[in-house]
């Protein structure tokens, strides 16, 4: 979709209702955005920075018409490992390198290529980062105190155990006060944002009924500057780069694909189509300079995505609204949320983590019973008791074995022979009995790749214990070869023509021809061994025979047969064979 495009026939009317979404998003962003940069473990104004700066670029710069982006919950074990790991100054360098690689997989049209990465992976990791935000806010919600924070789930469950005997009463009362809130709210009070209600009411009881006994913003991270940080590019050396690629890439990945995820949610929404390539142009621009104003990296938000649709969007233009309200909104009111308690945002982002657990999907892959349910289910595991990289990359790695095991048993290599009935070449022939000696016809249907060649291995024996003459293989059915499969060929060719014997090769396909010709492996065959029609390749075939060793034969399997078997023997081979009867 080209930028002209998004604004044809763009009135006043339209401004109106993208300035009336614009708003309301802006508003729900801003709750979020602070608890996302609190549970990533950086300040929560670094949570406004990056909504302010990536969510008016990506609208700007998108490929999408409704895209909102910013801070979401599927960064924050990403993000929060890289801090403990590294500190927040490197992991602005690791999201600028981030904006790198997205900025990149656009410009070369790679954006279709995330989507390739199979569903059960995505539902996996999807429900194992629910479990860990979820997880992350326990201590928050209790108002544990003295809590040392590890870097992977099952020490971070002990610590809580550990630290129970310092539930705070106040903390989890003000806790279910915003919970409650955030659940009842959009049942009863539809207009209003749950999530920003819930922390206004909890927030206001604990000032005024419980000052000074909970955890607050304020006094955790002290006050929020009511101003943008200044410009600073950060200061980069081979090392470090090298040091902070891991962490960029996967990053980069999670942003391109929960980006183009929300991109595609909001085409089912407005049957309209985005442009995944500049999706991917805009996060990536965004994700680079957003760092240099001290943003954390940032993806499109599905759920504002699908908020700013439900409130009447029409053009990118709601997406920058959206970003210059939470700006306004951090220049006049900074200085109140310094009094936010950390247990009235606790409750949102354990509601965010249950709505993005994607608990029906689980369920329905599990039903199936299949090697998806086993994929899901490590992506799942690996990425609560390891981290987010293991449960992609294990995930992918499980799903590729998976394709491969299914994709192994598609190739059928089946020995064929003409039927006398109707003249097509037919399996049961030869499982009749009949065979030649000296031709061998073979129809391969499948794909030929590095998953499937085993089974025409299994075959290759065979028929290098019985030396034929000719081996004809039909591959009218066989779309697709990759090296492995040309290997494979190759080594039959070699194989036989030691024997001075012959392969040929009727109605092979674009694709495999293509291949085998770049190869030069049809040099090695022979041009002239190759035929669009098997009647063709029979009639060279038979010129290749010799006819003394068909003296005799009973095998009958051409209708040629009867007449060689029963003459004298007078040369090796037929000057001149009359046309094959099989199609």
């Amino acid at each position: 979709m080209i930028a002209s495009s998004r604004f044809n026939g763009y009135n006043i009317f339209r401004f109106q209702k993208d300035a009336v979404s614009g708003l309301i998003v802006g508003i729900v962003a801003i709750p979020l955005a602070m608890a996302f940069a609190i549970a990533s473990g950086v300040r929560p104004e670094y949570g406004l920075y990056t909504t302010i700066i990536a969510g008016i670029l990506v609208s700007l710069l998108g490929g999408s018409k409704y895209q909102i982006a910013g801070p979401t919950g599927a960064f924050v074990p990403v993000l929060l490992g890289v801090v403990m790991q590294f500190g927040y100054e490197k992991l602005l360098i690791a999201g600028f390198l981030a904006g790198i690689i997205i900025f990149l997989l656009g410009v070369f049209k790679l954006g279709r290529f995330i989507k390739f990465i199979p569903r059960p992976v995505i539902i996996g990791f999807t429900a194992g980062i629910a479990v860990i935000i979820f997880s992350g806010q326990i201590a928050n919600f209790l108002g544990l105190s003295n809590l040392k924070k590890e870097e992977t789930f099952l020490l971070n469950m002990k610590e809580i155990l550990l630290s129970l005997n310092t539930v705070n009463a106040y903390s989890v009362l003000i806790a279910v006060i915003s919970l409650s809130i955030v659940i009842l709210a959009p049942k009863y009070m539809p207009k209003i944002p749950g999530a920003l209600l819930g922390l206004i009411v909890s927030t206001l009881v604990a000032a005024f009924f419980f000052p000074n006994k909970v955890a607050t913003i304020g006094s955790t991270y002290g006050a929020i500057p009511n101003k943008l940080p200044t410009f600073e590019f950060p200061e980069m050396t081979g090392n470090l780069v090298i040091e902070l690629l891991p962490a960029a890439f996967v990053i980069a990945m999670l942003g391109g694909i929960e980006s183009l995820l929300s991109a595609l949610v909001a085409d089912g929404m407005t049957n309209s189509k985005h442009n995944s390539n500049k999706e991917l142009i805009g996060q990536g621009l965004a994700n680079m300079i957003s760092p240099l104003f001290g943003g954390i990296p940032a993806t499109g938000a599905i759920a504002r995505t699908a908020t700013n649709i439900k409130n009447g969007a029409v053009s990118p233009i709601s997406g920058m609204i959206h970003g210059i309200v939470v700006l306004l909104v951090l220049v006049m009111l900074a200085p109140y949320a310094s009094a936010i308690p950390l247990a009235s945002m606790a409750p949102i982002l354990m509601f965010v983590a249950w709505n993005m657990s994607e608990r029906k999907e689980v369920a329905h892959i599990l039903k199936t019973k299949t090697m998806d349910s086993f994929v899901l289910i490590a992506s799942f595991l690996l990425t609560v008791l390891v981290d987010l990289t293991t449960g992609v990359g294990g995930g992918i790695i499980l799903a590729l074995l998976a394709f491969v095991r299914k994709m192994s048993g598609t190739l059928k290599v089946s020995q064929v022979l003409p039927d006398p009935a109707d003249k097509l070449v037919k399996p049961e022939i030869v499982q009749q009995g009949s065979n030649c000696p000296q031709i061998h016809i073979y129809t391969l249907d499948g794909p030929l790749f590095f998953g499937t060649t085993e089974r025409l291995e299994e075959e290759l024996e065979k028929i290098i214990r019985s030396k034929p003459r000719v081996l004809l293989l039909r591959m009218s059915k066989v779309s697709f070869i990759d090296t492995s499969g040309e290997a494979l060929l190759t080594k039959i060719v070699k194989q036989l023509k030691t024997q001075k014997q012959h392969v040929m090769i009727s109605g092979i396909q674009l694709q495999p021809k293509e291949l085998l010709w770049t190869t030069g492996l049809h040099k090695e065959i022979g041009e002239k061994h190759f035929f669009e029609h098997t009647g063709d390749a029979l009639n060279s075939a038979l010129a290749q025979l010799e006819t003394n060793k068909c003296i005799g034969c009973k095998q009958f399997a051409f209708r040629e047969c009867s007449k060689l078997s029963l003459q004298p023997v007078k040369t090796k081979r037929i000057k001149k064979a009359p046309a094959a009867s099989t199609t």
